[in-house]
């Protein structure tokens, strides 16, 4: 077994027993998103702990109790003693990806979701479809096919464009070096001034401003509309998707995942459940770089009288990401952690500098969902042979809505035991795991 961070193989699977360890699973998607008129600490994920199901030596059939599920009625489709060729975990924009691309190359394919489709980490987005990932020239390789593939779709795009401020020359030589390989990948992006950057964005009053990067290729869209795309193409293909029927548990010596509506058996397992994934993965034997999962919090503006059209522009440093919506702005900064009060003072601070001409006295929480992640920000990819071959994708960490619909094209390649190459997997499958990138 070998799993891929975007290029990277980053380590074989352990052999031998597995046993589940102590932990804890988020399991709300109820704390998806909210909307309110205040700042307001974003609902909490509620966690349950999971249990080993099996103490023989040897196995690594592993089933998760989760009371706030137990009872769950399947609200799409039939339950108990179901088959497929492949069977997804989780229905998001990666898990629909999945199963639109496994259904329309003719597999017989099922797909679980423990609530609405698209009800998890694909809620928590700014809407924002981009190709330039700085520092990760492979996740931008992924993101640059998406865009092409959103594009064939038919999904509405609206150009914003994209704009990355450098206020340390630092930043400037690192972007300087990776340069020619974010061209390689298909990414159009290049080195403004910093009076340039200004004329794209005049509320930008940053005095550190050094330089920027610009890429004229980033849009705003409708995430659910993106869902709702990947669902109909994976209807459409014939992929069976069951919603509020979470999978509680995975067997793969007998190809089983175990529901509250019965198992369903298949040949391959497919884990794309987002914030959700970490005791599937362990079930399966597998020790993949999982960051804890995080609650994403978007803030909001007031109506902003005359604001400009502007594209969405994130300050390197601190990782400030505006974009205009409606008659207002809609400001990300990472995940809160545990202190959501600095955080928010971080925030705001920071918007106060960059753009100091914002009115700041009508923000507020706009939205705020799950969010998993990796170490380093960058997907993770993997395939466990055997007979229940297993297959994951996740750690997108806010990144999903850019790499989707690629993520689907490598998971279908994994299944397939395609050449790799196209999505900047070498023909040994290594390569140096790339820098975080800043958004």
């Amino acid at each position: 077994m070998s799993h891929y961070r975007q290029r990277t193989v980053i380590a074989e699977a352990p052999n031998g027993t597995l046993a589940c360890p102590d932990g804890h699973l988020p399991v709300t998607p109820e704390a998806a998103r909210t909307r309110a008129t205040a700042i307001q600490p974003p609902a909490p994920l509620n966690y349950c702990a999971y249990r080993n199901r099996h103490s023989l030596p040897g196995s690594r059939g592993v089933a998760m109790t989760d009371p706030d599920r137990a009872d769950a009625a399947t609200a799409d489709g039939p339950g108990r003693g179901e088959r497929a060729e492949v069977v997804v975990i989780g229905g998001g924009m990666i898990g629909l990806s999945i199963a639109a691309h496994l259904a329309e190359d003719g597999r017989d394919t099922l797909l679980l979701e423990r609530g609405e489709l698209g009800s998890g980490a694909s809620r928590a987005t700014a809407d924002v479809v981009r190709t330039y990932f700085g520092g990760d020239p492979a996740g931008s390789r992924l993101a640059v096919r998406s865009l092409a593939s959103y594009r064939r779709r038919g999904v509405p795009l609206r150009q914003a464009g994209y704009l990355v401020l450098f206020t340390e020359d630092e930043q400037i030589e690192a972007f300087e070096a990776e340069l020619a390989e974010q061209c390689d990948a298909g990414v159009r992006v290049e080195l403004i001034d910093a009076d340039e950057a200004r004329r794209r964005n005049p509320l930008v009053h940053e005095p550190s401003l050094k330089a920027a990067a610009w890429s004229p290729d980033a849009y705003v869209s409708d995430t659910r509309r993106i869902v709702a795309a990947f669902e109909r193409a994976a209807r459409r293909a014939g992929a069976r998707l069951r919603t509020g029927r979470p999978a509680t548990g995975i067997d793969l010596p007998a190809g089983t995942v175990t529901t509250p509506d019965g198992d369903v058996t298949a040949r391959t397992i497919v884990c794309a459940a987002g914030p959700w994934s970490s005791w599937i993965i362990d079930a399966a034997g597998v020790r993949a770089p999982l960051a804890e999962p995080a609650v994403q919090e978007l803030l909001g503006t007031g109506p902003l009288p005359g604001v400009p059209d502007i594209p969405v522009t994130l300050h390197a440093a601190s990782r400030l990401l505006i974009r205009k919506r409606g008659d207002g702005l809609l400001i990300g900064m990472g995940s809160p952690g545990p202190d959501r009060r600095q955080w928010l003072d971080q925030a705001t601070a920071q918007l106060a500098r960059t753009y100091p001409s914002v009115d700041l006295t009508g923000l507020h929480t706009a939205v705020t969902g799950p969010r998993d992640g990796s170490p380093d920000r960058t997907a993770l990819f993997g395939r466990r042979p055997g007979a229940t071959e297993f297959l994951y994708a996740t750690g997108f960490s806010g990144h999903g809505l850019c790499q989707a619909p690629a993520a689907g094209e490598l998971v279908r390649a994994l299944f397939r035991g395609d050449d790799l190459s196209d999505f900047g997997v070498g023909a040994d499958g290594l390569a140096a795991s790339p820098a975080s990138d800043p958004s």
